[in-house]
């Protein structure tokens, strides 16, 4: 994993930020996920196919983040499990990537409870023995959440079928399609949705190819006179700015940071253009 995928998933293992994103996606940033509702998974999962001698079984870590959540609706809980993977990068094979992790998780699922029915030896019928899975047996639904990072914009596939050649659209029907749920900034309209440091964080990343625009963002909206280190740390990273800020403190003024950082380079230019100056001189 290069050091911006693994930052990434270091900046978005904070619960508060990986809720929001979960809102953002799942509920059109309605607060149904709490951070103090998630509970972190191990991301190991298991490489194996039904039937498969245990000694050939490998484990192996697969996924970024994934976290379990009760989720309250229409007066009931249930569990699910969100999996969320950042990409800095366009994947071009997304759709099969985020397939697999699903089927795995489901896999293993299956396989939880075909080692819980042998030990309790509860199977009714051979069907159920055979299958390792009983007629009252639920899954817990899996949703994967693909971050894109990145400043260009993204045009890769977003479902499994856009991925294949054309053909006779009376195979479609029976073609099982599997789509991303997709989280692009450059795609955001409303940010207001965001009251964490992802909100400048995607908003810079949708502006990123236009300094002008980054300036106005840095310089006239409130948001930035006040963004944790954390943050200022990705945008940095992933938008490509070089804000200087101290380490040891909690929150940084993105604003007086950024008309540093101009000046900085105003200077450091001058300082170039005087020594060509006197290299030339010397010549």
């Amino acid at each position: 994993m290069g050091t911006r995928d693994s930052k990434a998933k270091e900046y978005l293992s904070d619960n508060t930020r990986f809720s929001e994103i979960c809102n953002y996606v799942l509920f059109d940033g309605e607060k149904v996920i709490k951070p103090e509702d998630l509970k972190e998974c191990d991301t190991t999962e298991v490489l194996s196919v039904f039937g498969i001698d245990k000694k050939q079984i490998v484990k192996q870590k697969w996924r970024d983040l994934l976290k379990s959540v009760s989720v309250k609706h229409t007066g009931q809980m249930y569990v699910i499990l969100i999996g969320a993977e950042a990409q800095t990068d366009i994947h071009y094979a997304m759709p099969v990537k985020t397939m697999i992790y699903d089927a795995l998780n489901y896999g293993e699922q299956v396989n939880e409870a075909k080692k819980r029915h042998r030990k309790n030896k509860d199977y009714r019928s051979s069907d159920e023995f055979l299958s390792g899975f009983t007629l009252d047996d639920k899954l817990t639904p899996v949703v994967t959440i693909t971050l894109y990072l990145g400043t260009a914009q993204w045009d890769g596939p977003r479902s499994l079928v856009e991925m294949m050649p054309q053909m006779d659209e009376r195979i479609l029907p029976f073609i099982n399609d599997y789509r991303i749920n997709l989280l692009n900034p450059l795609e955001i309209t409303d940010f207001s949705k965001f009251e964490t440091g992802l909100r400048p964080l995607f908003e810079l990343l949708k502006n990123a190819s236009d300094e002008e625009k980054l300036n106005d963002l840095i310089t006239k909206d409130e948001t930035f006179t006040k963004v944790d280190v954390e943050t200022v740390a990705a945008i940095n990273l992933f938008v490509g700015t070089d804000i200087k800020y101290d380490e040891k403190e909690e929150v940084v003024n993105m604003c007086k940071a950024w008309d540093d950082h101009k000046k900085r380079g105003i200077q450091e230019g001058m300082q170039r253009g005087m020594q060509q100056g006197m290299q030339q001189g010397r010549l």
